[in-house]
């Protein structure tokens, strides 16, 4: 096994607010409820099947040191677990979850729809697959299969193949489970990210199989139009942000929208228009905009005030969209606040002191020096990655508590602590009317 926690289904009362609701089980109404139980990978042999030639994938710029990212990814659950967090292993429950035929059956199809692979060789590959153990399937599709590694391959296609081209490709974006998954109520999407799809059919199958989740309700599959979760940010209960740009085609998100409002979970929907001349690297919704409490939000200086958004609701004859806003006033009007605060991240080019001067020409920019994407563990607390200087200091004169994890190999060029995990369930949010009526 890759990982060392153990899945054991939690104790949830059922809680129900306007505009949402958290299961018995397992849910998750907003970013800021107190952090109950989360899905990660811990990264492993498939970050090392990498190599310049067969990047796969790879959202890093460079190859990553795996010994030193699986440090790094054990402190950062060692201390979720020490604020009380249930951690849930992805590779564990994949593996009980292939216990079963029907889910073996739909993670194999997964793998042997690649149209690279041809008829003969898809043959072979499927009779192999059929004869390995639930773990040893587990930890192949995970990790990947090289050709020289296939005794049985033979045929034309097989013999084209050079000695470490794959059959299976690794999933070395794994480590990023929030990607292709997200809680939204009691209910789970599991989306598509542009060229993420096999991390997200292994996510459905263990959502779909695994005893933990026999109840749950499914939001979004695999395969329909592109999604990706890190463009999705719960900004309260009942209301939804969507980015829709690199990531996230406007039919992906008009499919989302109108599933969350029909669930009865949302009662408004805002649609972010993320392709924006400050967002030359096309990122997600959730490292522009990251929330640190009910009502704050961490954002980049150059972004914060330019994203335009509109605002989705329900209608007897079908959604309707408002007229374009800016995004912090459309934000702050369908969660019933005057308006929401904004701290600022370190990076701000051209302003001395910034956390880490931008990549040079080529490069993507990252967490690495916005410092958003940060995990709120509960009511004025977040996990944030100890590089961030700036940003953190900037936390903390908020009145914001920031407990620090490494992350020199995790940040990658995609995702803060945020992206390495999916929440499966939180605490019904508290909101900032009920905290001033509470005090």
């Amino acid at each position: 096994m890759f990982g060392d926690g153990n899945p054991r289904r939690g104790n949830r009362r059922m809680s129900r607010h306007p505009g949402g609701f958290v299961s018995q089980v397992y849910g998750v109404d907003s970013e800021v409820g107190r952090l109950r139980t989360v899905l990660v990978h811990r990264p492993g042999a498939e970050l090392r099947r990498v190599t310049p030639q067969h990047k796969c994938g790879m959202l890093w710029p460079a190859m990553p040191w795996a010994e030193r990212a699986q440090q790094e990814h054990d402190e950062f659950t060692r201390l979720l677990r020490d604020h009380g967090v249930e951690v849930l292993y992805l590779t564990e429950l994949l593996q009980d979850s292939l216990e079963y035929a029907q889910a073996r059956i739909q993670a194999t199809r997964a793998v042997l729809r690649n149209p690279r692979l041809g008829d003969e060789l898809r043959d072979q590959l499927a009779r192999y697959l059929d004869g390995l153990r639930p773990e040893e399937l587990a930890q192949l599709l995970i990790m990947g299969l090289a050709r020289d590694e296939f005794r049985g391959g033979r045929g034309a296609v097989f013999c084209l193949l050079s000695a470490w081209d794959y059959v299976i490709d690794p999933l070395p974006n794994l480590v990023f489970a929030r990607d292709s998954s997200v809680w939204i109520g009691d209910s789970v999407a599991v989306t598509s990210p542009p060229g993420r799809t096999a991390e997200a059919e292994l996510a459905a199958v263990v959502f779909g199989h695994h005893p933990l989740f026999a109840a749950t309700k499914r939001l979004y599959e695999p395969g329909l139009e592109e999604l990706a979760c890190g463009d999705v940010v719960l900004l309260a209960p009942g209301v939804v942000a969507i980015g829709t740009g690199c990531h996230t085609s406007p039919a992906g998100m008009e499919r989302l929208a109108r599933r969350v409002l029909d669930s009865g979970f949302a009662h408004t929907v805002i649609a972010v228009l993320t392709r924006v001349a400050e967002n030359p690297d096309g990122e997600c919704l959730d490292t522009l905009c990251t929330l640190a409490g009910p009502d704050t939000v961490v954002m980049r200086p150059s972004v914060a005030y330019s994203l335009i958004a509109r605002t989705i609701t329900q209608r007897p004859q079908g959604l309707r969209l408002s007229h374009p806003q800016p995004f912090l006033e459309a934000a702050a009007q369908a969660m019933g606040i005057d308006r929401l605060r904004v701290i600022e991240t370190g990076l701000a080019p051209g302003r001395p002191g910034a956390d880490v001067a931008r990549p040079g020409p080529g490069v993507t920019a990252g967490q690495w020096d916005d410092a958003g994407n940060l995990l709120v563990l509960g009511q004025q607390t977040v996990v944030s990655y100890e590089r961030n200087v700036l940003t953190n200091a900037r936390l903390e004169d908020a009145g914001i508590e920031v407990i620090r994890v490494p992350g020199s190999e995790l940040a990658g060029c995609r995702g803060g602590p945020r992206a390495l995990c999916c929440p499966v369930g939180r605490d019904p949010a508290s909101m900032p009317d009920e905290n001033a009526r509470a005090a």
